[in-house]
């Protein structure tokens, strides 16, 4: 994404949308306003939204989205995490946000790696009236430790089936809601698998719901390792629990990357072999 966007029409269909907004409908209605000027007063959001509609593994898990995600942070983790998934409702009045880079949560490098990618799904049509994402193209990367961002934003106008892709190092924000509609929206981002995500998943999906889950998209949800050996449980791959708690004692596993195995069975051959010719 050379312009550190793309929005990606037609991308599913507008039948599964419409599924997954039909889903999320009671909790929108019972979510209370936000409280910040971040979020925003006249702005709702919640969370765990796999628990929310059986139709959201069908958004998290497609397969063009992971790909693309994949390819955007694939050179700086073992895997690619959940980051979170999150519906939003900005109501007529919300004031526009404030411009911000997701990657910010983070204090690590900047300006080389990539932590995060986020897709936003539209519920309803995105327009310039109703506070459609805000994105300043060409302000990712190198550009995010640029004061001055070098062109000017466009609106991310987009509707229902399509999506909005752009990355953590993207400069963006909700734009104010100056129509008599609500604008509903999903947003889901994928992260760096080391990293500590916005959304803890372990808590939003504990290992009992979970468990229910694809594999792959269990993994995805936390219940795998990043080698080496993060996010382990007693040593091994916390999908262990998906079993219960273990009664006994688990023996710790190593969970290592390919370059590490090799360099560990270099060092344990010659550990080894010096002390069968200290025997001899």
């Amino acid at each position: 994404m050379d312009e550190g966007f793309a929005i990606l029409r037609n991308a599913v269909p507008v039948s599964l949308i419409d599924r997954v907004a039909e889903d999320l409908g009671p909790r929108y209605a019972a979510t209370p306003f936000c409280e910040g000027g971040f979020y925003g007063e006249r702005t709702k959001r919640f969370g765990r939204l796999l628990l929310r509609s059986p139709h959201m593994a069908d958004l998290v898990m497609r397969p063009a989205i992971l790909d693309l995600a994949e390819h955007a942070l694939g050179n700086w983790c073992d895997r690619i995490q959940l980051n979170l998934s999150q519906a939003i409702e900005l109501h007529p009045g919300a004031l526009p946000q404030f411009p911000h880079r997701d990657q910010d949560m983070w204090q690590g490098a900047l300006g080389d790696v990539e932590y995060l990618i986020n897709v936003m799904w539209p519920l309803t049509p995105f327009t310039e009236k109703n506070g459609a994402t805000i994105i300043w193209p060409r302000s990712h990367g190198v550009e995010a430790l640029v004061e001055e961002v070098k062109e000017p934003p466009i609106i991310a106008e987009a509707d229902p089936g399509d999506a909005i892709v752009f990355l953590g190092s993207t400069l963006h924000g909700a734009g104010g809601n100056r129509s008599t509609d609500v604008r509903r929206g999903i947003i889901i981002s994928y992260c760096l698998g080391w990293l500590k995500p916005y959304e803890n998943q372990w808590l939003a999906y504990p290992p009992e719901v979970a468990k229910e889950f694809p594999p792959d998209l269990a993994a995805l949800a936390g219940y795998a390792q990043h080698r080496p050996n993060l996010g382990n449980f007693e040593g091994q791959c916390p999908s262990v629990l998906f079993d219960g708690y273990p009664a006994e004692p688990l023996a710790a596993i190593d969970a290592l990357r390919p370059d590490q195995d090799a360099l560990l069975a270099d060092y344990v051959a010659a550990q080894r072999e010096g002390r069968e010719d200290l025997a001899a």
